[in-house]
């Protein structure tokens, strides 16, 4: 949980998007972090102090001068934290951080943080594009901080363009990324995700119960561990992680196209989907209707390609190749049969059924089985932290 027990600072300016700075801080401390806001005399003209007291559970911080001690209040805020985000940033405080300005507490405190900052510019789209105001972003940039770039859309001015701040849980996401190791930095990471779906007739199809989770919590982990991850996933009511290039696909077929159409480029394959194994040998082109007499329909059906035996055959000395395995009863011995029989460095074994894991739940508890006969049990536990192990130990074994 990268933000349990961290010291966040969250600045807000004097704009109109300052309320969305509300629920980026009940994010924040929802995930386990200590939160203080410090506010210039702008913002407090557009959200109150009040709120901002009583949901992150510390004072506000928003003069230097007539609060007893917070002259050296905003030292120890910046000696403590270990991140800044500064949403909304408006024009005036970007160039003054810019220039080395120090005429208020959080111009002032910003000047003595040395953890990761975030800037996220909300302004009229004309001011965004000003090249001042870009030019004032390429200097904090180079100086190493992170520049959020706003959304496009009406603004609050009736303009329509760059210039809205981003919805609370997107600025999240990307504070989460800049406080995660970038130790996939260079790497290139393709996912299956998802079921397959084979068409019986136009209505109906053949399909199983996966949910995509976990697969899409490993494309997110990825992500922002610094990989280039590309998603191809069979139909799911999720959505696509922050950064990460996904390809939608509905059958078998379509899968194994997408997966060996990017085969090539990739460092790491991690098989997550749920693959139809058999699909019907002649799909109807109309609606196969009910006869009067017949409570019976018999389909033939033949196997589905095997993705991950395929890309075992193809695969690199190079390349690192993860599968997963859903089974029901012989969990370990059918893992280790899978690994050889499909040339795999490592297999996620889990056995479904359960109601706290496997396909629809938000946990999961997998025993993970490599190549060299070794073996390692991840407890229950979120799919998001069973990723993070899961990338821990193929980094491990890449080395």
């Amino acid at each position: 949980m990268i933000f349990e027990n961290k010291h966040i600072l969250l600045g807000i300016t004097g704009g109109i998007a300052a309320y969305k700075a509300v629920e980026l801080l009940r994010l924040l401390k929802k995930a386990g972090a200590d939160v203080t806001v410090i506010m210039t005399e702008n913002a407090k003209k557009f959200v109150g102090i009040t709120t901002f007291e009583v949901l992150s559970e510390n004072p506000v911080l928003s003069d230097l001068y007539f609060d007893t001690n917070t002259s050296v209040k905003h030292i120890d805020l910046a000696q403590k934290a270990d991140a800044v985000v500064i949403a909304p940033a408006t024009a005036n405080t970007i160039a003054k951080l810019a220039a080395g300005i120090a005429d208020n507490a959080l111009t002032t405190t910003l000047l003595a943080v040395t953890c990761p900052v975030m800037v996220c510019p909300s302004m009229n789209t004309d001011m965004y594009q000003n090249i001042r105001v870009q030019r004032n972003l390429d200097i904090l940039e180079k100086d190493g901080w992170h520049i959020l770039d706003p959304d496009s859309g009406v603004l609050a001015c009736k303009t329509t363009g760059a210039g809205r701040l981003p919805e609370p849980w997107f600025i999240f996401d990307r504070m989460e990324a800049m406080l995660t190791r970038k130790d996939l930095k260079g790497k290139r990471v393709l996912i299956s995700a998802g079921p397959t779906v084979e068409a019986i007739d136009p209505v109906r199809f053949i399909s199983n119960h996966s949910s995509g989770k976990m697969g899409f919590a490993v494309a997110k982990a990825a992500e922002k561990r610094g990989a280039d991850v590309t998603l191809v996933s069979g139909p799911v009511h999720l959505e696509t992680p922050v950064g990460v290039t996904r390809i939608s696909i509905e059958s078998c077929d379509e899968m194994a196209a997408q997966m060996l159409l990017h085969l090539g480029e990739a460092d790491i394959i991690i098989k997550v989907a749920a693959v139809a194994d058999y699909r019907p040998i002649d799909p109807k082109s109309s609606k196969i209707k009910k006869k009067d007499g017949h409570n019976e329909l018999t389909l033939d059906m033949v196997e589905t390609q095997d993705i991950l035996k395929l890309i075992g055959e193809k695969k690199t000395k190079k390349q690192f190749l993860v599968g997963f395995a859903a089974e029901t009863e012989d969990l370990e011995k059918n893992a280790a049969l899978k690994i050889k029989k499909k040339n795999l460095d490592m297999i996620a074994a889990n056995l479904v059924g359960a109601e706290d894991s496997g396909f629809k739940a938000d946990t999961n508890k997998v025993k993970l089985i490599f190549r060299d006969g070794s073996s390692s049990d991840i407890p229950l536990m979120k799919k998001e932290q069973v990723a993070n192990i899961l990338i821990d130990h193929i980094l491990d074994k890449m080395r």
